[in-house]
């Protein structure tokens, strides 16, 4: 890929600071890639395609240290889950096999798994040897008459954000578009409206609270890329009537093409809080502007609201006040402090490391002007934050976990790892119970006690 592919995908038209620098353009820094390279972007934007062979062209390292390490779920297929890989030797790479080695891998996945497509993801070696990933798929397509899609991620082109983008524009580019959707139902009582979702990846299984209130709406799915998808979904997305971006950080450059291409209007919105799930049911029906469906939406906004409010009522008194150190990046940024403040509680500050501007501008409007937005997230400047603020809890991804128990205060893990699905309104009941088991738990008194054997020496 070259130069000036990954300024163009960076490419943002419609936002006021794009004329900043892309990193498509500027200097490689070493380090730049420390927490996801590009093909650890492509391969966690793509890898919940639930029922297609995801191959990785490379050095076993590459599948070895990222594979399946998001908590995404699928309600069907788990082939996304087999770990495959060429894993190119040195022999391999000096005697110039890898192309052949890769070609041998796409029949072995076809003959074993007999997959709806195979998505090949290039890494840094074969890419620097001038491996032709796209010439073999286009070969093995053609002799198994089964897709073969090439994803040009090698890791030394930049960061996770711009795997995630190579990825989207390899399914438009590819995939989308080759497939019309399944006929409608008929004979409903009202009419069935198509849409996509982009940078929704059901962690934990969470879209599926948010699924039966598009179904009662009769907004069909055609897509969710990724989440719990099907690669015959992936290419129908263009017939859908809107686009709704989970997470613009991610794949807006596929909602944008989407919009170019067939004329899909698309919006940013966030299941995460009331108010939010609330705003995002609006503003489909909005853009899609059938009076009916509006009636409808304000119908079951009404309803879910008045139950999830009472089912929260007991939760809310013993969290109300509780201050919030939030450390995560992207639409996480801003979606989870509105979740937090639906419950009373204060966000003392947010993380903005992988924060695009719009999400600072989401964070000021709902913090303030003078919001504390955290760029630098190591251990020393966390725990300095967190006891100036005089926070109850750290909510932030894994790799925060040791900090926080190490330093002895609550911690809930708030991205891709964890076990809790927290979209919705059914989604806010989970998340405000965690906050409770978290915050209440007698294991913080019980450690910040001296040792036993401490006191009896003393005495």
């Amino acid at each position: 890929m070259k130069a000036k592919d990954i300024a163009q995908l960076l490419d943002e038209p419609a936002c006021e600071h794009n004329k900043k620098e892309k990193s498509g353009c500027a200097k490689t820094k070493p380090g730049a890639t420390a927490g996801g390279c590009s093909f650890d972007g492509a391969q966690i934007a793509l890898l919940p395609i639930a029922d297609v062979a995801h191959i990785v062209h490379g050095p076993i390292a590459c599948a070895g240290s990222s594979w399946d390490n998001r908590g995404t779920r699928s309600s069907g297929p788990t082939l996304y889950r087999l770990g495959m890989t060429t894993d190119l030797t040195d022999n391999d790479i000096i005697m110039g096999r890898g192309e052949k080695r890769l070609f041998h891998a796409i029949k072995q996945a076809i003959d074993s798994y007999r997959p709806s497509a195979v998505f090949v993801y290039n890494t840094c070696v074969p890419a620097l040897i001038g491996d032709d990933i796209e010439a073999v798929c286009k070969a093995a397509e053609k002799r198994w008459e089964v897709p073969v899609v090439p994803v040009d991620c090698a890791g030394f082109y930049g960061t996770k954000n711009l795997g995630n983008r190579i990825a989207g524009e390899a399914m438009v580019k590819y995939v989308v578009g080759t497939r019309e959707p399944d006929p409608k139902p008929e004979n409903t009582p009202f009419t069935i409206h198509d849409v996509n979702l982009v940078g929704e990846y059901n962690i934990a299984g969470e879209f599926w609270h948010v699924l039966p209130l598009l179904d009662r709406l009769g907004l069909r799915v055609l897509c969710t890329l990724s989440g719990d998808a099907r690669y015959r979904e992936v290419q129908t997305m263009h017939r859908a009537e809107v686009t709704m971006m989970v997470c613009s950080k991610a794949m807006l450059n596929v909602a944008r093409k989407l919009e170019d291409t067939y004329g899909t209007p698309w919006f940013e919105g966030s299941f995460y809080g009331i108010s939010d799930t609330s705003q995002a049911l609006r503003d489909f029906a909005r853009i899609i502007n059938d009076p009916d469906l509006t009636i409808r939406t304000e119908q079951l906004i009404a309803s879910e609201e008045a139950r999830i409010k009472a089912a929260l009522e007991p939760w809310r008194a013993r969290l109300q006040g509780k201050r919030v150190l939030l450390y995560t990046g992207g639409v996480k940024s801003w979606s989870v402090v509105s979740a937090l403040q639906d419950l009373g509680m204060v966000v003392v500050a947010t993380g903005t490391k992988k924060s695009t501007e719009e999400d600072k501008a989401r964070i000021r409007e709902l913090m303030g002007e003078e919001a504390q937005m955290i760029d630098d997230g190591n251990p020393r400047a966390l725990l300095n934050i967190y006891r100036e603020q005089k926070a109850d809890i750290l909510i932030a991804g894994g790799r925060n976990m040791y900090t926080a128990l190490k330093a002895k205060i609550p911690f809930l893990d708030i991205n891709q790892e964890r076990e809790f699905g927290y979209e919705g309104y059914e989604g806010m009941l989970e998340l405000v119970r965690q906050l409770a088991l978290t915050i209440e738990s007698p294991i913080w008194p019980a450690v910040r006690q001296a040792a036993p054997w401490r006191v009896a020496s003393a005495a």
